[in-house]
C-alpha cells in the first residue's frame, strides 16, 4: 500500500483548498494535481479563459482580473493599478468568504493578493513556482515566497537558485505510440493574449504554400488585422475539451512559448513548433518564453521559429520527425502535499 493510500485510510481529509493560478500553463499544472486536491474540498482562483471556463463547468471556481507588473512595461500602467486595486478587494471577498485552509498556487500577478489575504486569515500557503521557470525562480516565487510556508521548484536549478525550495520535476517522456494523425495544423497563442506574429507567420506560410494542411489558427480574444486564407479556420478561443479532440487529430502544432501549449501538444503526439513572445517586441512582460522553448529544444522535444524562414525549417524538421511525447507525472509531489495536508 502507496503512502497516498496509507495516509486516506487513516485521515478523513477535513479541509478547504484553494487552488490559485492566474490562467493558461498555471492552471494546467493545478489540474494534474487532480490526485491531491480531488480528495479535499476545494475550489479553484483564476482568470477569465476559455481554459478556466471549461473548469467552472466542473468545480467552483472564483475569477479575479489579470494584472502583472509587465503590463506597466508594455505603457499601460493605469490599467495595471486599476485591475490590482480590483483584484485587492475581489480577492478579500473571496478569501472571507471561502476561508481556506490551504491555498496551493503557481501563480502569477493575479493570484497575489489571494495569498496574502489567505496568509492574513490563517491559511497554509504552499507555492509551486511555474514550470516554465527552469534555470531560476520567477518574479512571482520572489515576490511572494516570503508568504509561503512551502516553496516547491520543479527543476534543479531553479531549485539551486531558490533557498528553502522543495525539488520536483514532473516531466516523463513517453515512447511513442500509435496515433492516426490527419491532414491538420494547429497553431495556438494560448489563453491570455493575442499573438499577431505567430498568427501572420502562419497564414504567410498558407499563402505561400509551405503550409499543404488545413489549419486551425486560434488568434486570441481582441486580436485584430487577421485576415481569413483559404484552407484556414481562424477563432478567437477554443473550449479546452474542443481544443484536446482537435489536437487528437493534428500532425503538427505552431504555439506560442507557453508551457501549457507546449505540454499538452506534446501530450497529444505532435509534432512541435514554438514562437516564444519576445520582450522587446511588446509581445509579452520579460523574455521567459524563450528559456522555455530553449530547454524543450535542448531536451530535444520542440522545433523553434522565429521568422519565416525559421518556419519553413521547422515545417520540415517536423513533417521529418517523429515527435516525442511527454507528460507531467505529479503523483509524487501529490503524495508529498498529502503529507504536509495531513498535518495541519
Amino acid at each position: 500500500m502507496g503512502a497516498f493510500q496509507l495516509l486516506m485510510s487513516s485521515n478523513t481529509p477535513d479541509l478547504t483548498i484553494c487552488l490559485a493560478g492566474s490562467g493558461g500553463g498555471h492552471v494546467r499544472q493545478l489540474l494534474d494535481l487532480h490526485e491531491f486536491w480531488s480528495a479535499y474540498d476545494h475550489f479553484f482562483v483564476t482568470e477569465d479563459t476559455a481554459l478556466s471556463r471549461s473548469v467552472a463547468d466542473t468545480h467552483q471556481t472564483e475569477f479575479v482580473p489579470h494584472f502583472a507588473l509587465g503590463q506597466a512595461k508594455l505603457g499601460s500602467p493605469l490599467l495595471m493599478l486599476r485591475r490590482a486595486i480590483s483584484s485587492v478587494w475581489r480577492s478579500f471577498g473571496i478569501i472571507r468568504r471561502r476561508k481556506p485552509d490551504m491555498v496551493v498556487t503557481t501563480g502569477a500577478g493575479s493570484q497575489l493578493f489571494i495569498i496574502a489575504w489567505a496568509r492574513l486569515f490563517g491559511a497554509k500557503i504552499v507555492l509551486i513556482d511555474s514550470f516554465a521557470r527552469f534555470q531560476r525562480p520567477s518574479r512571482f516565487a520572489r515576490l511572494a515566497g516570503p508568504l509561503a510556508h512551502l516553496r516547491i521548484a520543479q527543476s534543479a536549478t531553479a531549485g539551486e537558485n531558490w533557498p528553502g525550495a522543495v525539488v520536483y520535476d514532473p516531466l516523463r517522456e513517453l515512447p511513442a505510440g500509435d496515433t492516426a494523425k490527419e491532414n491538420l495544423i494547429i497553431a495556438t497563442v494560448g489563453a491570455t493574449l493575442p499573438f499577431p506574429r505567430l498568427a501572420r507567420m502562419v497564414l504567410q506560410a498558407k499563402q505561400a504554400g509551405l503550409i499543404e494542411e488545413d489549419v486551425i489558427l486560434q488568434v486570441g480574444e481582441g486580436a485584430r488585422d487577421i485576415e481569413p486564407a483559404p484552407g484556414v479556420r481562424i477563432v478567437d478561443s477554443l473550449p479546452f475539451g474542443e481544443l484536446q479532440a482537435a489536437l487528437e487529430k493534428a500532425a503538427i502544432v505552431v504555439c506560442h512559448g507557453g508551457t501549457g501549449s507546449i505540454i499538452t501538444a506534446l501530450q497529444a503526439q505532435c509534432s512541435t513548433i514554438v514562437v516564444a513572445r519576445r520582450f522587446e517586441l511588446g509581445e509579452h512582460y520579460d523574455n521567459h518564453q524563450t528559456e522555455i522553448s530553449d530547454a524543450f529544444k535542448d531536451r530535444g522535444l520542440v522545433h523553434i521559429a522565429d521568422d519565416g524562414e525559421s518556419l519553413a525549417g521547422a515545417l520540415r524538421a517536423a513533417r521529418t520527425q517523429e515527435p516525442k511525447p511527454v507528460k507531467t507525472d505529479y503523483s509524487g509531489l501529490a503524495e508529498v502535499l498529502h503529507e504536509y495536508a495531513s498535518a495541519l
